[in-house]
């Protein structure tokens, strides 16, 4: 109720945290914060299209964070669908966009090995992923790359390890 209350006549987050809709990689809960403090954007694979940068420029520009995170986690179930190259109604598309993280990863160079069955190849791509969604950012949103290159916000990406809970970051 406390933190209802001291978020009832605004908000004030620090930071927009990109992250996938995991219910194992929930962004408060990951990095312990309370109502008001992030701007959590969620979608299957953490990747960027119109309408989540215009959500991340409301964030940053208008409302005032600071900081911008790429949120990956291992095993994830949307890298695991595109390497499997999964086909199933609106997932396909969505899927696509994940696509070319799957094609920059060279190994395993076998294509038997280069599926959702091997977790490492699977947490190379989601890798991958956040390193080309942070280039997508900046490649899509003028707005947010001036403001990184203003030094007016950071944007960084992190995986997240659903075995241990543990967050690697790199920029």
């Amino acid at each position: 109720l406390e933190q209802v209350n001291d978020t009832s006549e605004g908000q004030f987050p620090f930071a927009t945290i990109l992250s996938c809709i995991d219910s194992r990689v929930s962004a408060e809960l990951v990095f312990d914060q309370g109502l008001g403090d992030i701007f959590s954007v969620r979608i299957a694979g953490n990747f960027v299209n119109e309408d989540i940068l215009g959500s991340m420029e409301f964030a940053c520009k208008l409302a005032g964070t600071k900081l911008v995170v790429v949120l990956g986690h291992t095993s994830c179930g949307a890298v695991k669908g595109a390497c499997d190259d999964a086909k199933m109604g609106n997932l396909t598309a969505m899927l696509a966009k994940i696509k070319p993280a799957v094609n920059a990863v060279t190994e395993p160079a076998d294509a038997s090995l280069r599926n959702s069955k091997n977790l490492e190849f699977v947490d190379a791509v989601a890798e991958k992923n956040v390193f080309l969604t942070i280039e997508n950012i900046r490649k899509q949103s003028p707005i947010l790359q001036e403001m990184e290159n203003q030094n007016e916000i950071d944007i960084v990406g992190g995986m997240y390890d659903i075995n241990t809970g543990a967050v690697t970051f790199f920029e």
